[in-house]
């Protein structure tokens, strides 16, 4: 599913020396390489501080913890996503509230939000799932009207930028109140293990929050709040300093591939092709060269009236990976299970799980392997 050898082969000089320098240095933890990533990570996103941690679960449970929710509050988030969305709200005693997503965008549905909200609720967890951002003019519009706290979900969504309806850009992360990511291998923006980070513009909260990564201190041995043990180690932030420069030619190579992909899919019988869908000029079915909404962490075809798990089986068969991101809805998952939710009130997450598929997604896609994999899926089809 992806090729991480294949994009160490062009940074190894510059990895290889900087892991070096830092083993040299012995500056493992909080070590001058995580401040200048910091920095640099914040110029990017064009945000005022990114506080780095863990990893990309942490990041959710900062957030959460810094904006000091307290039990029995109810956080609205997407059915459709990873586990890890939920399980930070269950951990800190939180309710969580699941919602149904958008059947062409597999993101969390405003309307879902809206009828969702009960006096009990603080917060919204949007999900910029497989690298399409979440309608935040309508989940921030929602937030204003409730007093609501917005925490961006965005571990698949790195590198990508929101065109608001009146014109403005702002990078996903840096739109709601806090961000969260993560850096896994396989992210748009990966490390060599694990890491994560958390972003806000908001000056109090991120002073909250780097009190909390390092076991609630801001002097040693001060313990000022309650705090957990999350930073990122020096090597993998030198890893990441040298990825991120080529965050934007990542993606740029994500999007190239997709649009590959859609054309190769192009009157497909049983295949639904990926729906980029932002507030360019662009339209909806088109993956634009200059819009950035879409960063293409997976490539996901919903394929209908046909059998998916044999399509799943024949890729492998024929040695491609590919992925059903995800199999259960988290509202059936027996950790998640509640008597407060309604099979009818998930009627689009009950069809994606039936009918998603991802296909090898990454940097170093080329022609005779998108060729490949495409040919191979269209035979099974065409059966």
């Amino acid at each position: 599913m992806v090729d991480l050898k294949g994009q160490y082969e062009q940074i190894k000089d510059q990895v290889n020396t900087s892991i070096q320098e830092v083993i040299d240095n012995t500056a493992f933890i909080n070590g001058p390489e995580v401040h200048s990533f910091q920095k640099e990570l914040e110029e990017y996103l064009d945000v005022k501080h990114v506080i780095p941690c863990a990893n990309g679960t942490d990041a959710l449970q900062i957030a959460m913890m810094g904006l000091g929710l307290e039990q029995g509050d109810e956080v609205i988030t997407a059915d459709f996503t990873f586990a890890a969305t939920v399980e930070v709200i269950a951990l800190l005693k939180l309710t969580p509230v699941l919602v149904d997503v958008e059947p062409d965008t597999f993101n969390i549905n405003p309307e879902a939000i809206r009828k969702a909200i009960t006096p009990k609720t603080k917060a919204i967890v949007p999900v910029h799932l497989f690298g399409q951002i979440a309608n935040m003019d309508e989940i921030m519009a929602i937030a204003e009207e409730h007093n609501l706290c917005v925490i961006e979900d965005n571990a698949q969504g790195i590198g990508s930028t929101y065109q608001f309806k009146d014109g403005k850009k702002v990078k996903t992360g840096g739109i709601g109140h806090v961000g969260a990511t993560s850096f896994f291998p396989s992210k748009n923006l990966g490390c060599y293990g694990d890491g994560g980070a958390i972003f806000t513009n908001d000056d109090d909260l991120a002073h909250t929050i780097r009190g909390i990564v390092n076991h609630g201190m801001y002097v040693r041995y001060h313990h000022d709040v309650v705090g957990v043990n999350s930073r990122l180690d020096s090597i993998q932030a030198v890893i990441l300093r040298a990825k991120l420069p080529l965050l934007d030619s990542y993606n740029n190579a994500r999007r190239a591939a997709a649009k590959k992909y859609n054309k190769a899919f192009e009157g497909i019988a049983h295949i639904i092709t990926p729906r980029v869908k932002g507030n360019c000029d662009s339209a909806a079915s088109t993956i634009c060269d200059t819009c950035n909404c879409h960063v293409f962490h997976q490539y996901t075809l919903r394929i209908v009236d046909a059998d998916r798990d044999a399509l799943v089986k024949h890729l492998n068969d024929n040695g491609i990976p590919c992925g059903v991101y995800y199999p259960i809805p988290l509202h059936n998952q027996k950790a998640y299970t509640d008597d407060r939710y309604n099979e009818a009130d998930f009627p689009v997450t009950n069809q994606l799980v039936k009918e998603v598929i991802s296909l090898p997604m990454h940097t170093e896609l080329d022609d005779e392997q998108i060729e490949f994999i495409t040919t191979t899926v269209i035979e099974f089809l065409n059966k």
